[in-house]
């Protein structure tokens, strides 16, 4: 069963095609990209590394600096996997982030996945948000049904014109849906540049900042390998999102198969059963935080 409902044949086949290389397990195929093409160490002063001709990438964290990368490219819509192994032992009040943003600036565009550390034994914490036009403030958070230290997992980010979908593993986290209808700013015109990074957070990542970090176990180190952008549009100059929304985008003679993605009903159900067992907190729900009433997409997303 395909993943997305499509609005046309064509773009159905290749969604299938595309769907038949995944490997549904911990270890969710992606093909990979190199590290050396796509992305630039940003920061950390040698604390991030591109190992074996490009093919695997470690961002480390110690009392003095975090580390952190970027892509080369900037993407307008499509989908984007990165496979990660998370820091593991006691990785209390450490953040790693993954995610897409246009930059700085007061109307910038977001789209974040962030990994919350936590001690031994106790289960990380999957913060996600979407900023749209400067205003972000929409969190979700989960806990994982594995540990994500011992074993490399496949993060995914879907961003089409309808939607913006987080998954792990071919699993469905949460589901963001443009609801422009309603007054609700979506990020559509905006490329973003891939970014990652691992930082100390003690103040507030783990148990609200009660759990410091224990430098006695510095280094802490985040692994990469097998990014994968080659369902996204890369956003080249001139009116990206025009250039994004057509079949030049992807160089096929049919419009990109995520310009019409959906969640199909067998995933809507895996999203129920994530957000019903595993959903830790949800901004939607949060009534002290909001006395005058939910913002307007939490009766829609």
């Amino acid at each position: 069963m395909a993943l997305f409902s499509t609005s046309s044949r064509n773009a159905a086949l290749l969604l299938l095609f595309t769907l038949s290389l995944i490997i549904t397990s911990n270890n969710y195929v992606v093909s990979g990209g190199n590290y050396f093409h796509d992305f630039d160490i940003s920061w950390g002063e040698g604390r991030g590394k591109i190992l074996e001709n490009g093919e695997f990438l470690t961002l480390s964290l110690d009392s003095y600096s975090g580390s952190g990368f970027q892509s080369k490219k900037e993407y307008l819509f499509g989908k984007i996997d990165m496979q990660l192994k998370l820091v593991p032992g006691n990785s209390a009040g450490t953040v790693t982030a993954f995610y897409l943003s246009s930059g700085g600036g007061l109307n910038h565009d977001e789209i974040d996945f962030e990994f919350l550390g936590n001690v031994s034994g106790e289960p990380y914490t999957v913060h996600t948000n979407v900023y749209t036009q400067g205003k972000g403030d929409r969190e979700q958070q989960f806990h994982l049904w594995f540990d994500p230290t011992t074993d490399f997992h496949t993060y995914s980010l879907l961003w089409s014109p309808q939607t913006i979908l987080f998954s792990v593993d071919n699993t469905p986290l949460r589901e963001f849906k443009n609801l422009e209808n309603k007054g609700v700013p979506f990020p559509k015109n905006q490329p973003m540049k891939l970014y990652s990074s691992i930082w100390n957070a003690d103040q507030w990542a783990t148990r609200g900042g009660l759990i410091k970090t224990d430098w006695t176990q510095a280094p802490f180190i985040a692994s990469y390998r097998n990014f994968n952008a080659d369902d996204a549009c890369v956003a080249s100059g001139g009116d990206a999102a025009a250039y994004c929304a057509s079949a030049a985008a992807t160089k096929r003679r049919s419009s990109p198969w995520w310009l019409s993605a959906k969640l199909g009903p067998r995933y809507e159900a895996k999203l129920r059963w994530v957000q019903r067992n595993y959903m830790i907190y949800n901004y939607c729900t949060d009534a002290k935080r909001f006395p005058q009433g939910f913002p307007v997409e939490c009766y829609d997303n």
